[in-house]
């Protein structure tokens, strides 16, 4: 990078720093959030996620796993299209989980056990599909929520999946987890073309198979939305928004195999920029009531970087008890040393491929000075092409 261009970067942050409260206050105010973990809730009770198996059967058969007793699919099990793609979608986890899965899942032991800290729930914007490494990270999380730009989604019928060309049907379903199997993380522009009708009608199904594959039981789901008060609500599949930002989500109700732990994984569709968000009252009021939640950032094309970020980055700063991210979540300079406590995870010199014009000065610096701890988790940009970085930044208490 250029020393203008250092310059410009440099003078562009300050100018950031100097507003962030005055945008955070949009948001709830400045400051340290209360210690206690505060999380929305659905507007009543008598609206809690039905009971029901046919998502967990679908997903299973989608992800290439025998259905449990009394599955409606039992008999397609039998098909060469469902052996053909149980085997190749089997191949491809099979080297998922001795990599990426059994990484994540010692780094979690590692870094993310035996604190209660780690029972917090977690947000995680720009997040699409990514089930998989969400949960494995959080285990112990509550409740979830996943922030993206692609649209819910719906569970396809049954009867939709028996008149399908099934080789066709399964191979597409299955060319939609490479990147993620392959890469750590959804590609955007693959997203594109695959999760807006072309193959689903959303990430609902990429979210069931990822929970599915990873030992978790579907216990069932419903479609979402928020209110005017951003509250979360239940809404028809086909509810159409009298405004752009329609906070369409689902929410997902699901187990943990090996403990019987329930859990709750929101999905929202809502675009996080400043111009969007500061129309979307709703989604403003929902994040309003964020308080001491662990946020996690990966792959997010850097966009908390940019100016055109800044209210969902200081909406972070200010709601975060703990904050897990590589390189392209909140930028270094922003954590500030007398509110955040930081442990830096693995190597960092530059982003990878495309991004390299987002170096962070401040953050080569910081990994050229202090005490870093190895990584051998591979996540994110550069996925096993070069070394990763994780950087968790835990909240100070106050005195």
């Amino acid at each position: 990078m250029s020393r203008s261009s250092l310059r410009r970067n440099s003078s562009a942050l300050a100018r950031r720093i100097v507003t962030a409260c005055a945008i955070t206050a949009l948001l709830g105010g400045c400051g340290h959030p209360p210690l206690k973990a505060q999380y929305p809730e659905s507007k009543s009770q008598s609206s809690s996620v039905p009971r029901a198996r046919e998502a967990d059967d679908i997903a299973r058969f989608l992800a290439g796993l025998p259905g449990r007793p009394g599955s409606p699919l039992a008999d397609l099990e039998a098909s060469e299209a469902w052996q053909i793609h149980r085997k190749r979608l089997g191949d491809a986890w099979r080297r998922t989980e001795t990599t990426l899965v059994r990484e994540l899942s010692a780094f979690q032991k590692q870094e993310l056990s035996g604190d209660p800290a780690w029972a917090a729930p977690v947000f995680y914007p720009f997040g699409g599909p990514d089930a998989l490494t969400v949960t494995l990270l959080f285990p112990q999380s509550p409740i979830f929520t996943v922030v993206g730009l692609e649209p819910a989604g719906t569970l396809p019928s049954l009867a939709r999946i028996r008149k399908s060309d099934l080789l066709k049907y399964l191979a597409e379903t299955r060319e939609t987890l490479t990147s993620e199997l392959s890469r750590s993380f959804f590609i955007t522009r693959d997203m594109d073309r695959q999760f807006r009708g072309q193959i689903t009608d959303g990430l609902m199904l990429p979210i069931l198979e990822l929970l599915v594959r990873t030992h978790h039981r579907v216990l069932g789901f419903r479609y979402v939305r928020l209110d005017e008060e951003g509250q979360i609500i239940e809404r028809a599949p086909v509810y159409k928004a009298q405004t752009r930002y329609g906070n369409k989500g689902i929410q997902i109700e699901f187990e943990i195999e090996s403990d019987g732990s329930i859990h709750t994984l929101n999905y929202f569709t809502v675009n996080l920029s400043n111009a969007r968000l500061l129309e979307n009252k709703p989604f403003l009021s929902y994040l309003s009531h964020l308080s001491g939640v662990t946020t996690y950032l990966k792959a997010t094309s850097y966009l908390t970087h940019q100016a055109a970020f800044s209210m969902i980055r200081e909406s972070v700063l200010a709601r975060s008890a703990n904050i897990l991210q590589d390189d392209s979540g909140i930028p270094y300079a922003f954590l500030r040393p007398e509110i955040w406590r930081v442990q830096l995870h693995g190597e960092y010199n530059r982003p990878y491929g495309s991004f390299r014009s987002m170096t962070q000065p401040a953050l080569r610096k910081a990994y050229s000075e202090a005490s870093v701890k190895p990584l051998s988790l591979h996540l994110g940009y550069g996925y096993a092409r070069i070394g990763s970085n994780l950087l968790l930044a835990r909240r100070r208490m106050r005195n």
